[in-house]
């Protein structure tokens, strides 16, 4: 799930004035430490340590991938048939089959260039890369939870919206099991198996799921396809073999985004209303805000495969505002100058609310500095969630299909 992933950045050539929001499933004003485990094995001068494993502990803000869970009993009720009419069986059925064809089955196979590209990445660099690693497997991680959840708990009740669901946690380990073998290349491994019990988990109901996923499905696909044709055009810049999956990579994304928007025409109240405007646009800010922000502090790793990280995340956000609108009832204006200006004032507050943690006052002086700050960011968020939106409409995703892909 891409919701929180730490990926891409923009060229010159998408050098708009259009505003996007980071994702990941991911907005945050303040900023905790999270503890998230995982298993490095470094290269062993003696026999004995090849047998060593050492715990390093990393350390996470709010703006990092998230765990997911949701109301299982609300989910059974909106999926099943005899209680809600609007389920259209016939388009599940259809997508169904897509998710059995199963288009990327052979296409993640690694090869030779990926420890010898890891073991040329040194310096700053290779940090950076290593962080990019390891947000992202968490993030697809945390999507294989969720959605292998929900076709367990589905499978009485919709067995084909059950299924569908169990495909996609099988893509999303699929994708988490891809990077965790690129860090083994750095010879670091997470283990998920600890994260899962010891992550935190984060409450959805069921409707704010459908949002914040379809928005995270579909801001993945712009970020892999973007990376993945600049790089393609840019070969000097491919670092590591593993951009070279991004184009069969993101369609995995895009179905994913195109199974929440059938979804959510099955369930009309989340489109067709006064509240499901607001909410609409409530998540399209935190998830294009999140996405900025998190970027804007990982702006190497952009200007490492020869991407300006402010100009990328414009060009997805717009590039998925335009998809949202598709389906949300209104999204926001990102296209307005005043829309990235207002991110380029967060990204300033965020910075100096990173440095106030990064100093040696006490907790209770940290959290004084820190006030001003929350609600110079606080009034940026509200100014930008009451801009003048966009009234979009629901249509059906199917019409627009051929235009999402290419």
């Amino acid at each position: 799930m891409v919701a929180e992933m730490a990926l891409v950045k923009p060229f010159s050539k998408f050098n708009t004035s259009i505003p996007k929001i980071g994702s990941s499933g991911r907005l945050k004003t303040r900023f905790l430490s999270v503890k998230m485990s995982s298993t490095a094995t470094p290269p062993p001068p003696t026999a004995a340590s090849k047998k060593k494993t050492q715990k390093q502990e990393i350390q996470e803000s709010l703006l990092t991938p998230r765990f997911y869970t949701t109301d299982f009993d609300e989910m059974e009720q909106l999926f099943n048939t005899e209680i809600n009419k609007n389920l259209n069986m016939a388009e599940f059925e259809a997508l169904l089959q897509e998710f059995k064809t199963d288009f990327n089955q052979t296409h993640f196979v690694r090869n030779k260039e990926f420890k010898e590209a890891a073991d040329k990445l040194q310096g700053p660099l290779r940090q950076i890369f290593v962080e990019f690693l390891e947000r992202s497997c968490t993030a697809e991680f945390s999507g294989f939870l969720l959605y292998k959840e929900l076709g367990r708990r589905l499978k009485k009740t919709n067995p084909v919206v059950a299924e569908i669901f169990s495909l996609m946690s099988r893509d999303e380990a699929r994708h988490a099991g891809f990077l965790n073998k690129g860090l083994s290349d750095f010879n670091l491994a997470l283990d998920l198996g600890f994260l899962t019990k010891a992550r935190k988990y984060t409450f959805f109901k069921p409707k704010f799921i459908f949002y914040a996923t379809y928005l995270s499905e579909k801001i993945g696909y712009w970020r892999y396809i973007t990376i993945y044709r600049h790089l393609k055009e840019n070969p000097e810049y491919q670092c590591y073999p593993i951009f070279k999956y991004f184009e069969n990579w993101c369609q995995d994304e895009n179905r994913h985004g195109d199974f929440f928007s059938a979804l959510m025409k099955a369930q009309p109240q989340f489109l067709n209303d006064w509240k499901a405007k607001l909410w609409s646009r409530f998540f399209c800010l935190s998830v294009y805000v999140t996405m900025y922000l998190n970027d804007c502090q990982r702006s190497a790793f952009y200007e490492g495969i020869g991407l300006n990280t402010k100009e990328f995340d414009m060009h997805v956000i717009i590039e998925t505002n335009r998809t949202t609108a598709r389906i949300f009832p209104a999204v926001l204006d990102v296209e307005n100058p005043e829309f990235k200006r207002k991110l380029d004032r967060m990204v300033e507050i965020n910075t100096k609310l990173l440095a106030v943690g990064d100093t040696d006052d006490t907790p209770l002086v940290k959290n004084l500095k820190r006030i001003p700050l929350i609600a110079a960011l606080a009034n940026e968020l509200l100014a930008a969630y009451l801009m003048k939106p966009i009234e979009s409409g629901s249509v059906d995703f199917a019409d627009f299909e051929p235009q999402l892909v290419y």
